[in-house]
């Protein structure tokens, strides 16, 4: 079997079928009435939350709840960043971890490979939360995505963390032992 060396040249009135234009004259559509388009009507609809997937158009929740409200609340005498959402204080898991977690652990990584051990299930942020929390300076100025978790979730997550520090630096017998 013979295949030539050099691909064949398209222009824009020869193409490998065999029509005469590379581009198509006739339309997909008969009439306007037929292309699938959004209209304004629909598009407005969509803005005010019938199409948004939830009913108050903000994505968060329910009806009349806003998730985007944030709070400062204080963990172990530092002030932190928190939403409420269903009824839940949420805080912004990498602010704690900036404040409390990084010193103790190796990173980020380690901090979701506890919680995926102790069962926690951090929420993901919306991207008006992710907004507030840049304002407010709780999350670094490229970050684009956060989680949150209840504070009863950071303070399990926080003791593993020191509970694991500890045994990690305990002295053992040999070098506790002064020998006389």
């Amino acid at each position: 079997m013979a295949v030539s060396a050099t691909p064949p040249v398209l222009s824009p009135t020869s193409t490998p079928g065999g029509s005469s234009s590379l581009f198509r004259p006739d339309s997909l559509y008969s009439s306007p009435a037929e292309s699938p388009r959004l209209t304004s009507s629909m598009i407005n609809s969509f803005i005010a939350g019938a199409g948004g997937g939830s009913a108050n158009g903000n994505g968060n929740g329910p009806a009349g709840v806003n998730n985007n409200e944030c709070k400062m609340v204080e963990v172990h005498g530092v002030k932190v960043a928190s939403f409420t959402v269903d009824g839940q204080e949420l805080i912004c898991l990498p602010q704690v971890f900036d404040l409390f977690l990084k010193h103790l652990v190796g990173g980020l990584h380690t901090v979701y490979t506890k919680l995926k051990r102790l069962d926690i299930c951090p929420v993901v942020c919306t991207v008006e939360q992710v907004r507030i929390l840049r304002g407010l300076g709780a999350i670094q100025p490229g970050v684009n995505r956060c989680k949150l978790i209840t504070r009863k979730d950071f303070e399990a997550l926080y003791n593993d963390c020191t509970n694991a520090r500890q045994e990690f630096c305990a002295p053992t017998f040999a070098t506790s032992h002064i020998y006389t």
